[in-house]
């Protein structure tokens, strides 16, 4: 097992385990009440996937209750794909042969593990798998693995991006778990859409330089193309008869995830994530599919942009907006689809895990930015940030990350000040074994999936 993506931080585990009682250093607030589940991609013993994407999702649970951290546990999704079923049928696609290894949310009591090329799959409180979940039927697609919740209207709006015909549909869920409706995007083509944001009044799409490929042959037939089109689809948000998307060209990369997006004050719509060119793209990709040639020196990587749409001029304009080699940004959920000051995302200096990565916060206010290096051998995962109780300001609250460590072949969970990452941890919760880095999660507070 020599690809990167099954070495050091990325080694998969080999079991199922549960562990109560976890060491906290320090206190642990009391609205943290709830559980940080976390997911990845992690194959079976003596399976080698041919793409890191293609490995099967285990799902890794901290509960933290009354000041004290109950439990840990972890658990494979336990789908037809973990077993061996082929995704690809001679009926076509199986939307239950998932890796659901990409992410996990919670959507109107339902706990789900999401990956994009296939259905959710719902899990119990304990991680333990119920099965895949379609809305009743009325779900007949795949479904995105980066849904976004509007957080005043609860609307759950998701896609489902597709090689062929048709390429891209939107969804959207009620806050109780219902599918309102289901529109096909016009326009829209086979570039690989990961991503996606909405704001107050429109859903939009980045269609980048990376599209189907029927010659890669890695499982994930995706390639970047210097023919493929860049550009934005901005599409309203409300219903009734056919859907408008007007489509802006901008310059060529990709953009793996996004921050947020919103309309500022003269209605233009600012969009702001990381994106590679041509070179990170390979050098990414070759990590992925364990390429020998590890392509560009990192000094090319993913770099955060800023994209602000002028409808009423029908013009783009871009611009890099800082230097750092970033990715995994998050921001404070309740600002989903608003405007935002604050933002924070991974900084990463080499792929291994041995540089010293840091974990960044943004001031787009002020254009500051502050960053809490974590020191050699030390991997910390995508940041979730949750409110503090009676928070008035918007970064009043904490993140919480899950902290892969070489060189002691272990890992915690730490509780940050999300005001000052400057500060001494709130609290480290000591986790029972070496977690493998993981890709993303959500903070599931009690009273959220059953």
């Amino acid at each position: 097992m020599n690809e990167p993506y099954l070495t050091g931080h990325y080694a998969p585990v080999a079991d199922e385990t549960t562990a109560t009682d976890l060491v906290v250093e320090g206190t642990l607030p009391p609205e943290l009440t709830g559980r940080l589940i976390r997911n990845s991609h992690n194959p079976k013993p003596g399976i080698t996937p041919t793409h890191w994407f293609k490995g099967s999702g285990m799902v890794h649970g901290i509960r933290l209750r009354d000041g004290r951290a109950e439990w840990y546990r972890n658990r494979w999704v336990h789908t037809p794909a973990l077993d061996g079923a082929p995704y690809m049928t001679e009926h076509g696609p199986d939307l239950t042969a998932s890796t659901a290894g990409t992410h996990v949310i919670e959507h109107a009591g339902r706990l789900l593990a999401l990956c994009e090329s296939a259905l959710p799959f719902e899990l119990t409180a304990d991680l333990e798998t119920v099965g895949a979940f379609d809305w009743d039927g009325k779900l007949t697609s795949a479904m995105t693995a980066h849904p976004k919740e509007d957080p005043v209207t609860g609307e759950l709006h998701f896609f489902a991006s597709s090689p062929f015909p048709p390429y891209l549909i939107h969804h959207v869920s009620s806050p109780d778990g219902q599918v309102l409706r289901s529109r096909e995007v016009p326009g829209a083509s086979a570039a690989l859409k990961h991503d996606f944001v909405i704001t107050e009044h429109h859903v939009v799409f980045l269609e980048g330089s990376v599209t189907f490929d029927a010659a890669e042959h890695s499982g994930i037939p995706y390639a970047w193309s210097e023919t493929q089109e860049s550009r934005i689809g901005v599409m309203p948000r409300e219903a009734g008869g056919a859907p408008e998307v007007r489509w802006f060209g901008v310059e060529p990369g990709f953009a793996m995830h996004f921050a947020n997006a919103y309309e500022d004050a003269l209605g233009r719509i600012v969009i702001e994530g990381p994106t590679v060119g041509r070179s990170a793209w390979q050098r990414s990709w070759n990590w992925w599919v364990g390429a020998p040639d590890r392509g560009a020196e990192p000094t090319s990587g993913s770099r955060a942009r800023r994209w602000t749409v002028d409808l009423a001029a029908g013009r783009v304009r871009e611009e890099q907006i800082d230097d750092l080699t970033v990715e995994f940004p998050t921001i404070n959920e309740a600002y989903t689809g608003r405007e935002h000051r604050y933002q924070y995302a991974l900084s990463f200096p080499d792929d291994l895990g041995i540089g010293n990565h840091t974990l960044v916060k943004y001031d787009r206010r002020t254009g500051g930015r502050q960053q809490l290096p974590f020191g050699n051998g030390q991997l910390p995962g995508e940041a979730v940030f949750v409110q503090a109780d009676g928070a008035t300001e918007e970064d009043a609250g904490y993140l919480l990350t899950v902290v892969s460590d070489l060189n002691a072949d272990a890992s915690k969970m730490l509780v940050l000040d999300a005001f000052d990452l400057s500060a001494a941890p709130v609290a480290t919760v000591r986790l029972p074994r070496r977690v493998p880095a993981m890709i993303h999660g959500s903070w599931i507070p009690d009273g959220g999936a059953r």
